[in-house]
């Protein structure tokens, strides 16, 4: 590891002491320190924000493949990171060095001058500071949690609004219904911004609607028509890519610049790169584990991205007879695990658990399979990945699919030596 690496851990290591203590979600403390740094999050370039429960990252991605393929240069936010922080910063097209990654960090520490604030707005804070000091056609920025109150909605307006599909998670932050997640998912509405959104279940649909009427937003709803016009194959694995890819040329139609042609939309398509969704590990360390088996690896880590994941896992298994996918997974101890596996459960499938290492509140490997078995899951605990992998492998899977947590999918890369670029 660089010097400049390990000052970068440091820094990081440090924003992660000003923790307040309290867990109130406010956007008061970033609104002051936004101040001392001379207010970074106005001088950014026009911005599309995405919220949504799942599918965030794959509409971004494709959103940012297909700006690129119109010969745009586009900034991007994302989160969490699966390797290094740096993954959450692209500035055109390429993920932030270190050094720039430093510098903006020890400018946010020394404007912090003491005070609390949560990492994750301390860290959104520097990524406003790259972004406002590197001209660009087109911030794509994603929520982090919710959206209302999510450090990334401090920008004073939108040049549109994108809804991925809305769902339970992060209940203890949002609430316990679709109606209160959609409420505070619909705070990064703008008077006067433009809005998209996925085909969203009926209450989300209403209440997204509800706040717009407020705002006087109108709200364009991808329509069935349009995922079907999306043209394939995609670079993303899976059916629901499509409704990803669409809802990603529909929020870039709606912001309307001359350079986003149908060419641009389709190029972008195929070109996409979203780690850790569906993807297929490259020979190394973990697929020899497995025996040369193929691994798949996707962070998906509740409900609703399970039900996505289903249906891959139903083609997978068409595609190869009789040996099946197995899984191997992970999750972090405030997840739905017994509805996660519930959605994946059908005749035959069992999972290998293990723990998210890293000092993460992750469920112990066995409470993990007694989640799945509530779901009607085969599941044997274990010791850790590597015996989880070849316990897979072992037992006669045709592959092995690794899920649960963007976590683990972070430790799975790295270990793979596959760092996302």
């Amino acid at each position: 590891m660089s010097e400049t690496r390990r000052a970068v851990e440091a820094a990081l290591q440090r924003l992660d002491r000003f923790k307040p203590k309290d867990r109130v979600l406010t956007l008061d403390r970033l609104t002051v320190l936004l101040e001392a740094l001379g207010n970074p999050e106005r001088k950014l370039p026009p911005t599309i924000h995405v919220a949504g429960t799942n599918g965030k990252g794959s509409v971004t991605a494709f959103m940012r493949a297909m700006a690129e393929a119109a010969g745009l240069d586009a900034h991007v936010f994302t989160s969490p990171h699966l390797v290094r922080f740096n993954e959450r910063i692209r500035l055109n097209g390429t993920l932030i060095s270190d050094e720039g990654l430093l510098d903006i960090l020890m400018r946010v520490e020394k404007a912090l001058e003491g005070r609390d604030i949560t990492f994750f707005e301390a860290t959104q804070a520097a990524a406003f500071l790259a972004f406002s000091e590197i001209p660009a056609d087109l911030l794509i920025l994603e929520v982090g949690l919710g959206g209302r109150f999510d450090a990334s909605n401090v920008i004073p307006g939108n040049a549109v609004s994108v809804f991925t599909p809305i769902d339970l998670d992060h209940q203890q932050f949002l609430g316990n219904t679709i109606t209160k997640i959609a409420r505070d998912k619909a705070g990064i509405l703008k008077p006067g911004c433009r809005a998209v959104s996925a085909i969203q279940l009926p209450e989300a649909r209403a209440q997204l609607l509800a706040e717009a009427d407020e705002l006087d937003v109108h709200v364009s709803f991808l329509t069935p028509d349009e995922i079907g016009a999306v043209r394939g194959p995609l670079s993303l694995s899976g059916a629901h890519q499509f409704s990803n890819a669409a809802l990603a040329a529909k929020a870039l139609e709606c912001w309307g610049h001359e350079a986003i042609t149908p060419e641009a939309i389709q190029r972008g398509g195929v070109t996409a790169k979203w780690p850790a969704r569906m993807q297929r590990l490259s020979d190394g360390p973990v697929p020899r584990l497995a025996g040369g088996l193929p691994v798949w690896l996707d962070g998906g880590h509740n409900p609703h991205a399970a039900r996505a994941l289903a249906s891959v896992l139903d083609s997978l298994d068409a595609e190869a007879g009789e040996r099946r996918t197995m899984l191997v997974s992970a999750m972090l101890a405030n997840k739905d695990a017994a509805g996660f596996f519930g959605a994946l459960a059908r005749p035959g499938l069992q999972v290998f658990t293990t723990e998210i290492a890293h000092g993460h509140d992750s469920f112990s490997a066995e409470d993990l399979a007694a989640e799945a078995r509530k779901a009607g899951v085969e599941a044997s605990p274990q010791p850790g990945f590597s015996a989880a992998i070849q316990a897979a492998a072992n037992a006669g899977a045709g592959r092995i699919l690794i899920c649960g947590s963007l976590y683990l999918a972070g430790e799975v890369l790295e270990l793979n030596e596959e760092l996302p670029d």
